[in-house]
């Protein structure tokens, strides 16, 4: 619902919010968690321009997990206070700078689980693999998923290490085909109880704020272990995710209908309305030797076959719960262009086609000191552009298996 803290119009006393292109004006409100140098506590805090706000006076706890057990209403309540606060024309208040701010993962997260949600990246992937019959029956009747891994999801900055892992029939080594993933991250709110189905039509009120999300891949592990049980070893030794959750809230000016099913879905999975959201997600890369990143694609969420309702309806439609701080990917968000395509997989065709760099460099996939920033925002006429800042992570050597075991 689109209220007074869209309003174009609407100014903050921090001046920075005001600046034409910031990621993050009164009217976005991203909620995360930080400490400083002088204060190693982890503390709430929102963003607002070049700053950060804590959330002390509205909400206590060193995660946003109590944030998210709210329900949708007190959410909206929350950002409500937040606006008058920060509106020009309040009163000011202690700032700190984001500069000066260690951020952290947004909350403690309980269990992952990675979608599969984009047609786009599922034909082309099939394509690759099963020339005839690139796109599997059950793809249009069911969101496809598997169970990520939380103890390996780090916050943006954090440097990640190319995976060992077997690479086919007596063969143990580091990966050699590393990819990035770029995809949206879901909070997931109250959740359920156990036995109890989440309906498509209550399924928004349990997503309280998306994120940036890499998840990053090692497709020959993957190649080799995926058949019958789907990813494992390959998929989880890291994702990556942006530190400031933007809520639900802050994106109702950029609904947009979602994607047409044919055939339609199951009852249960059919949505009324715009249930989808346009934001556009883009991938940078860095080679060690370049001074400036490249951007090597960007797509857009609306893209999607299937919705964060869905996902969320279905996830739940046998029973199984979901609790406060639960976190949801996307899946690669590609389009049509190959400009859209989420993944070194799809933008070298699996390696036929190599990407060029700007010094000269080519990439099938990622390497050593390789950087990968994710950025995303939403525009629309009429309404103040949201950023959801950046997801970034630099590849790290492999370690050597015998390294540090006794």
């Amino acid at each position: 619902m689109i209220n007074e803290t869209h309003d174009l119009k609407l100014q903050s006393w921090v001046e920075s919010a005001n600046r034409p292109g910031c990621d993050f004006p009164i009217q976005n409100l991203p909620l995360g968690v930080f400490r400083t140098q002088t204060d190693s506590r982890p503390r709430t805090g929102v963003a607002i321009g070049d700053f950060v706000l804590g959330l002390e006076p509205w909400l206590s706890g060193e995660t946003l997990n109590g944030y998210l057990a709210l329900p949708a209403t007190q959410r909206r309540d929350l950002r409500r206070e937040l606006s008058k606060a920060l509106a020009k024309g309040s009163p000011k208040r202690d700032l700190i700078a984001q500069a000066e701010c260690k951020m952290m993962l947004p909350a403690l997260i309980g269990d992952y689980t990675d979608f599969y949600a984009s047609i786009e990246h599922a034909t082309n992937v099939g394509r690759m693999f099963r020339p005839d019959n690139p796109l599997l029956p059950n793809y249009k009747h069911v969101p496809i998923a598997y169970h990520g891994r939380s103890s390996s999801i780090v916050v943006s900055g954090t440097e990640v290490r190319r995976p060992l892992g077997q690479l086919g029939e007596g063969r143990f080594g580091a990966s050699k085909e590393l990819d990035y993933e770029v995809e949206l991250g879901a909070f997931i709110g109250p959740g359920n109880v156990m036995g109890e189905p989440i309906p498509i039509h209550r399924a928004e009120q349990h997503i309280a704020g998306v994120c940036l999300l890499n998840d990053w891949s090692a497709r020959d592990i993957q190649r080799w272990e995926y058949q019958p049980l789907g990813p494992f070893l390959g998929k989880n030794f890291a994702t990556s995710i942006s530190p400031w959750m933007v809520t639900v809230e802050a994106l109702e000016p950029f609904r947009v209908s979602p994607a047409e099913h044919d055939p339609s879905p199951p009852p249960y999975l059919q949505t009324v309305g715009p249930a989808s959201f346009d934001i556009t997600l883009e991938v940078w890369l860095r080679s060690s030797s370049m001074a400036q990143p490249m951007l090597v694609s960007q797509g857009s969420f609306k893209d999607m076959y299937w919705t964060l309702a869905q996902m969320v309806a279905h996830h739940t439609s046998n029973g199984c719960p979901l609790r406060p701080g639960d976190l949801i990917g996307s899946g690669t968000v590609s389009g049509p262009q190959k400009r859209n395509r989420g993944c070194l997989l799809e933008q070298t065709w699996r390696g036929a086609e190599p990407l060029l760099l700007p010094n000269g460099e080519t990439r099938l996939f990622l390497e050593d000191g390789d950087e990968v920033v994710l950025r995303g925002d939403c525009v629309r006429n009429g309404f103040a552009r949201i950023g959801l800042g950046a997801c970034g992570g630099r590849v790290l050597p492999a370690i050597s298996y015998n390294q540090g075991i006794d």
